[in-house]
């Protein structure tokens, strides 16, 4: 299979609120809002895209339409977690995991965002050598 792009929608109440969340602490731009659909992208990365759709809307699945989100997490690595992290906090976005250092080679920590989605920015990290060895990768 050959693809052009990738995009991720997500169900939402209010699918211009939930945009406005990645653009206010992620960096994302809208790109069209018909208040029931919001697409928007990160100016970094033109191949991917973010949509927001009204959960009730006629053109979402009806076998899940009217559901919310359960069990979704968006990952971004990032140059400078830990920058990251303060930047999210001080801006008062709720973290839900704590800062962390993974022994398989991450940083990372996780934020609620909206409509119950969770959101993890990650570092990549040297792995312990201890761990991959136990785990049958060193």
């Amino acid at each position: 299979m050959k693809w052009t792009m990738m995009g991720t929608a997500l169900a939402c109440a209010n699918p211009p609120a939930a945009a406005a969340w990645f653009t206010e602490h992620l960096g994302f731009v809208v790109g069209a809002d018909l208040g029931w659909y919001v697409t928007t992208q990160h100016p970094a990365h033109p191949d991917l895209s973010l949509d927001f759709i009204e959960r009730n809307h006629e053109s979402w699945p009806a076998v899940t339409r009217g559901t919310t989100v359960a069990g979704t997490l968006l990952a971004f690595i990032v140059e400078d977690v830990d920058a990251e992290h303060e930047r999210l906090s001080a801006a008062g976005v709720s973290v839900v995991m704590p800062l962390v250092s993974e022994p398989w080679g991450q940083r990372r920590f996780q934020v609620a965002g909206p409509d119950g989605v969770l959101v993890e920015l990650l570092q990549r990290i040297a792995p312990d050598p201890e761990w991959l060895a136990a785990n049958g990768l060193g």
